[in-house]
């Protein structure tokens, strides 16, 4: 029976270690994060992978940092067959790369060489792509440089945002991993290498990424909120609070606003200028401490001294 040792982190790679785990091959082993602190009484948590493995009752690793660890001693001890990588958040040593008989493949959600990173469904939403999906590649020490042996595209929808994208892609990586694999491990597949020049990346989003530039049209707006939603969710700075956007609709409007001014007020909407005079509404919104809510709840409660002619932003945005 091949022995796989499988390694991920978030919700994107449960599906695809499940999958593993109900095939003819045998996970001995799974790796991901350490525990890590979350929410205001900063409470350990277990990774989505980690809770996965546990209610299979696989052994589990956690190295804060895999190279040079007595985890990784182990893990070659095991003499796996196969390597599957799957949003794991580490690189593997050359030490450990070279272990499997098959070697180390990992399953990313671009279409590579686009969106090298660790925040390719992120960087495809905001950056107005039509379609993404999965590839399937050997792993080397480079960053998602190794060859692809799999590839499939899905289309980006109007109301995709990075929840919805990540369901979807994870369900494509599934399957086309399962689909791969016995080809892979029959010989039957010729790795194709990347075109550098094609490159792009995607690295992780920082703090002030998060904050909305209204200088971008309404569209590239709408691909920002959508690209941070459900998390980090973009935000903007109203009355000198922080004002998450959790909905907006870019549109046909045209203004002479300076980006940033609310331009209109009506019961259930808020209008604001962009650039290049385009206007974007204001659908669904969350204040410092509290919860999401809709913009008519917004407008009768805490926003309710915003007038038209104000500007939001800060640092000139």
């Amino acid at each position: 029976m091949i022995k796989i040792i499988f390694m991920g982190t978030p919700a994107f790679s449960v599906p695809i270690l499940e999958a593993l785990i109900d095939s003819e091959y045998q996970v001995v082993a799974v790796v991901t994060q350490p525990d890590r602190p979350v929410g205001r009484k900063r409470v350990l948590q277990a990774s989505p992978v980690k809770a996965a493995a546990l209610e299979h009752g696989l052994p589990i690793f956690q190295p804060e940092k895999i190279s040079g660890s007595s985890e990784m001693d182990a893990l070659i001890a095991l003499e796996p067959d196969l390597i599957v990588t799957a949003a794991f958040g580490q690189f593997l040593p050359q030490k450990l790369l070279s272990v499997p008989k098959y070697g180390a493949i990992n399953v990313h959600a671009s279409l590579l060489p686009k969106y090298r990173g660790g925040a390719p469904v992120h960087y495809a939403l905001m950056k107005g792509e039509k379609e993404t999906g999965v590839s399937i590649m050997y792993m080397e020490k480079k960053m998602d440089a190794g060859d692809i042996i799999a590839q499939k595209s899905l289309e980006i929808s109007r109301d995709d945002d990075v929840g919805t994208l990540f369901d979807r892609l994870s369900a494509l990586g599934k399957d086309l991993l399962m689909e791969t694999l016995p080809k892979l491990l029959a010989g039957d597949i010729t790795p194709v290498k990347q075109n550098e020049a094609e490159v792009t990346f995607s690295p992780n989003i920082k703090r002030e990424e998060e904050e909305v530039d209204w200088t971008k049209t309404a569209t590239e707006v709408d691909y920002q909120v959508r690209g941070m939603r459900p998390w980090p969710v973009a935000y903007t700075v109203a009355e000198g609070k922080r004002l998450k956007l959790w909905d907006v609709t870019p549109t046909e409007e045209k203004t002479t606003a300076s980006p940033g001014t609310i331009i209109r007020i009506e019961k259930e909407a808020l209008y604001l200028a962009c650039g290049n005079q385009t206007v974007v509404k204001i659908n669904e919104v969350q204040p410092a401490g509290r919860s999401k809510m809709t913009i008519m709840a917004f407008l009768t409660g805490v926003g309710s001294q915003l007038k038209v002619g104000e500007k939001v932003g800060s640092n000139g945005k």
